[in-house]
């Protein structure tokens, strides 16, 4: 796994040993950011169930003002730290070492510009994360939600929620699903 483009681009990224995080893959990643770009410069970025830390230090390199990285697992943690570093992004970064549902409440930024989630698979931890994030208020009708999923992941739920489901992207086995406020 590496960065694909900007100031850190062409930098391997460490990877958590194990089964516990998935690193999405450099082909998804740069058909993402493609789709994230015009999001990007001067960003607040919010990155849950970070993993590696991959999507959000792609984030940083693109241009994002500040990135927030959200992770509860020590050796995807050390991970993280240690990409940030070594990708030279480390002070335009916060790490929260918590899970997802109280780490929320401890970002205290006027207006978020796009958070990305890529929590467990089949666990329900995408409606609940969005569940909460439809009563922060950094999460305005501007902020992009996008949740990655698998392909057969029903987003039925969002409307009530008051969420737009504004573009679905489907690969092989997952997909990412775009979401911004009504």
């Amino acid at each position: 796994m590496r960065v694909i483009a900007g100031k850190a681009r062409s930098l391997k990224l460490k990877t958590p040993e194990g089964l516990e995080t998935r690193p999405t893959t450099d082909r998804i990643k740069e058909t993402l950011f493609n789709m994230l770009q015009p999001y990007l410069p001067d960003s607040i970025f919010i990155d849950l169930f970070s993993g590696s830390g991959g999507i959000g230090i792609e984030a940083l390199s693109r241009g994002a003002k500040h990135a927030y990285f959200v992770e509860n697992n020590k050796n995807a943690l050390a991970c993280i730290q240690e990409n940030l570093r070594f990708t030279r992004l480390a002070e335009d970064a916060t790490v929260l070492k918590q899970d997802v549902l109280s780490a929320l409440y401890g970002i205290h930024e006027k207006e978020a510009d796009v958070i990305f989630l890529d929590p467990p698979y089949e666990l329900g931890y995408e409606e609940q994360t969005l569940t909460l994030l439809a009563g922060l208020s950094y999460v305005t009708p501007d902020t992009l939600i996008v949740v990655e999923a698998l392909k057969k992941t029903d987003f039925s739920y969002a409307e009530e929620l008051g969420f737009a489901i504004t573009k679905e992207k489907c690969y092989k086995s997952n997909k990412h699903v775009f979401l911004q406020k009504r």
